[in-house]
């Protein structure tokens, strides 16, 4: 009879993705693949506690500056590390300092949990991550080669056809919808050693007719509208949008599930 591994506890760390974004409830909150794990891991384990530091736009030297240290000293069984990638799309990158303060936090919270994970990113087929390519694909070898070096989990979302596919992006183009958030927590529970839930979740959607060209060129307008000129306003005035922003839980508390009846103020 085979066994599968139960944790006690869950701290996440990072950016944007680990936030949650846009996997929108409807009080304005976000869940995320972060919290859809946590109840998971909750369910096959009373008392289960779960902490998610992450806030949206942080660089990696801010993670390792206003995160790192704190998840470290909550002894998680589990920690999840998923940073960089927003260094690599801005205009200038020094990748050497990207990988050696990914190095860092990983050396900081490997010795800190009984299991660290670590993640190559998802990226959507487009212009944009071809531009990029190259500095991702050099930030995902550097996380290879921490997870071999600490004994890491490596989730390879980088290579899953079904998270390249734009139908599982928000309109911001930059964050999964929620479905894809979904197939995000599947990869990771499968890769803690857990039994499948959806042993499919890497393939793509059935195929569906693609849009015609005005709704193309209304959603790039929306795109560009509500997205693309305030991500370039923040860049140009050196500001993110996390500033001010707490940590979503920052908390090592026991689960709990979100209040559905929760307003929007109160989020």
């Amino acid at each position: 009879m085979q066994t599968y591994p139960t944790y006690s506890s869950l701290v996440a760390v990072g950016d944007s993705f680990t936030e949650g974004m846009s996997d929108l409830l409807p009080d304005g909150s976000y869940r995320g693949w972060a919290d859809l794990l946590a109840a998971r891991m909750a369910a096959r384990a009373p008392g289960f506690r779960y902490a998610n530091l992450a806030v949206r736009g942080k660089l990696i030297g801010q993670i390792v500056d206003e995160q790192v240290e704190a998840a470290a000293a909550m002894r998680a069984d589990v920690v999840t590390l998923v940073g960089g990638l927003n260094d690599t799309l801005r205009p200038k990158c020094d990748m050497g300092r990207v990988r050696g303060l990914l190095t860092e936090a990983v050396e900081r919270l490997a010795p800190s949990c009984e299991r660290l994970v670590l993640m190559r990113s998802p990226g959507r087929r487009g212009p944009v991550l071809e531009r990029f390519r190259p500095r991702m694909e050099e930030l995902y070898a550097c996380v290879d080669e921490l997870a071999a070096r600490h004994g890491a989990v490596v989730v390879d979302l980088y290579g899953a056809a079904s998270l390249a596919d734009p139908r599982l992006w928000g309109v911001d183009r930059l964050h999964l919808t929620g479905e894809g958030h979904r197939r995000v927590a599947e990869a990771v529970w499968q890769a803690l050693g857990h039994e499948p839930e959806d042993p499919e979740w890497h393939t793509p959607p059935p195929a569906t007719a693609p849009p015609g060209w005005l709704d193309r060129r209304i959603a790039d307008a929306r795109f560009t509208r509500e997205h693309l000129l305030p991500w370039i306003g923040r860049r140009l005035t050196g500001r993110s949008s996390g500033d001010g922003r707490p940590a979503k839980r920052p908390e090592l508390l026991p689960w709990a599930e979100p209040d559905p009846a929760r307003r929007p103020a109160d989020a």
